[in-house]
Formats: structure tokens, sequence, C-alpha cells
């Protein structure tokens, strides 16, 4: 079932909220510094709600003529409805308004689930990042580096 959020800038009162879902959802989450230094920094940060209730969040860099990707996580209740898509399309939409003409994100080349909605909206890959992600036991993972015309 493909559910239709709403969407509300995030703020420093989302945190505990967001924060206990980075680390639910990932083995390497953002700090609640690293979330509270993009509000800070005027970062366009999202919380997504359905029926009022926070599902998922992203934020994005704008500058110039480019947006870029740094975060977008699901709820885990909330996998496979389609929300993930919604964040991206509005994302895509908000950051045409800012005059945006191209969107980049690095993603793990292990995280298929990503790669598969990402090139479903159109990026796709343009280089790699040697030793860009933390990996378990120490090691370092790549990133590829992808990029959709949002003309």
């Amino acid at each position: 079932m493909k559910l239709q959020p709403t969407f509300e800038p995030m703020t420093h009162v989302d945190l505990d909220w967001v924060v206990e879902h980075e680390q639910d959802l990932h083995a390497f989450p953002w700090t609640r510094g690293n979330f509270s230094d993009a509000l800070d920094a005027g970062y366009s940060a999202w919380v997504a709600r359905v029926d009022r209730s926070p599902v998922a969040y992203a934020v994005m860099l704008l500058v110039l003529d480019e947006a870029h990707l740094l975060n977008l996580s699901v709820v885990r209740a909330m996998h496979r409805r389609g929300l993930a898509s919604a964040c991206l399309v509005f994302l895509f939409d908000l950051a045409r308004e800012q005059g945006a003409s191209q969107f980049f994100l690095e993603v793990r080349p292990t995280n298929m689930a990503a790669l598969e909605l990402y090139r479903r909206h159109g990026f796709e890959p343009i280089g790699r990042r040697r030793n860009y992600y933390p990996a378990p036991g120490g090691g370092r993972e790549d990133a590829h580096v992808m990029r959709a015309d949002l003309r």
C-alpha cells in the first residue's frame, strides 16, 4: 500500500525521535550533533508524517544549482510502502523550486534497496569515493556517487 505523507521542516524538537530511529536503522548512524549542525547550518531537513505520526526524515544540502542528499531514512515498520519514493519526489520538487538542476548522493554499493530506489528515480552512477563509509570490523567501504538531472 502506497502512503502519501505530509512534510514538515525538521526542528530541534524532532531530534530525539530522529536520533532514536537513526540508531535503529543504520550500523553507523549520524549523531545528534550531526543533525543539530545540519539544522543550525540551514540545510533543508524534513520529517515525513502519515496521520500526524513521523515515519521518515531527510536532509538535503542546496548549493547554487546543485542538491545533495545527505540522509534519507524511513522507519522500519513503514518500509516497502512507497515512503522513500514519496520523499525523493518531494525533495526533487523542492530542489527545483530552489533552482537546482542536478541532484547528487552517495550510497553504499551493498545497499541494494537504496540503489534500486535511486535508479528508479533517474539517478545514474558517475563515480566512486574510495573508503568513504566506515564498515564493520574497522574497515571502510566505498561509496557510489550518483547523479540525477532535474531539468
